[in-house]
């Protein structure tokens, strides 16, 4: 099976590929026989009722500094595309909702990974909320007087931007700390979206996980464990990843995930657990398959792929 895939996704000349796990997914569709092409999302645009890129084909080799050559760039209609991969960044925001948006005209005649109407309806902070067994004590809101009921409850509190990313806005206070004031303030001029705020979670010490499933079943993880000093355990913020197997708890986590990730069609998705807890589920641009795989050996792009190629 030969495909036509374009991968929408930001500027690949800076990528590190070593880490970006988009690069490992193109290598593998490469080594597959796929043809590959690739545009930017500010390059795309719906015409009458096509959906076009300005998009280059693509290849790519595991070479630092000479990783990627580009060919003329040239009008694609995305709807003779086999797949398109939808793998830019967060933020979250009207741009990458607008994108879902036009990503549906084509879907699911190009399967669209992850299925776009399911990336909008599914923000990362938000998603888990559909599981309230699963995830520690959680607040929504910008009010002050709610956040400072639930810290007098909770005492020890995580705050964070809803439709943050990379660990980026991520607050601890503790109880006693003066800065909650001060810092929603910050948070109000920023925007008008809630916050989330959560319990504090102190086995994220021993670190927060990072489980990759497809279609629905879990195939791999990552632990990242914060550095001294900090609250967060992302890896470009200085995490460490250790090798890690899933616990009895995590493994019920993802059985109960999993039918509704297959159901709505997110075939690519990395959930996060800190202790007993699910505090994300990660649809948006997914990443930890490099880390995986120098870890286990593993290589999961394979096992997308092979549920890619299923679904088509």
């Amino acid at each position: 099976m030969s495909l036509a895939v374009a991968i929408q996704m930001d500027p690949i000349e800076t990528i590190n590929i070593d880490a970006d796990s988009t690069f490992v997914l193109a290598l593998e569709a490469q080594r597959r026989g796929h043809a590959l092409f690739h545009y930017q999302p500010r390059e795309m645009w719906l015409d009458g009722s096509r959906l076009l890129a300005r998009a280059r084909s693509l290849e790519v080799r595991r070479e630092p500094g000479r990783h990627h050559t580009f060919g003329e760039a040239q009008v694609l209609d995305l709807a003779t595309m086999d797949v398109v991969l939808m793998r830019q960044d967060p933020p979250f925001d009207m741009g990458y909702i607008t994108a879902t948006h036009l990503l549906e005209q084509i879907h699911p005649k190009t399967l669209v990974v992850n299925d776009p109407r399911s990336v909008r309806n599914a923000p990362e902070k938000l998603f888990v909320l559909g599981f309230p067994d699963l995830i520690p004590p959680t607040l929504i809101a910008r009010d002050r007087g709610a956040i400072d009921a639930f810290r007098a409850r909770h005492k020890d509190i995580i705050v964070k931007p809803i439709y943050g990313n990379g660990g980026a806005g991520v607050f601890r206070i503790t109880e006693g700390d003066e800065n909650l004031g001060s810092l929603l303030e910050m948070f109000a001029m920023a925007g008008t979206a809630p916050l989330i705020v959560q319990r504090y979670i102190p086995e994220v010490r021993q670190g927060d996980k990072r489980i990759i499933l497809i279609d629905g079943e879990p195939a791999g993880a990552v632990l990242r464990v914060p550095a001294l000093g900090e609250a967060r355990a992302n890896l470009h913020v200085g995490g460490k990843a250790v090798r890690t197997t899933l616990t009895a708890r995590e493994r019920e986590i993802c059985a109960r995930i999993g039918p509704t990730l297959r159901e709505q069609g997110l075939i690519f998705v990395g959930i996060d657990v800190i202790g007993d807890y699910l505090t994300e589920i990660n649809v948006t641009s997914p990443t930890g398959l490099q880390e995986i795989c120098r870890l286990d050996g593993a290589r999961l792009e394979v096992g997308i792929w092979d549920a890619i190629e299923r679904r088509r």
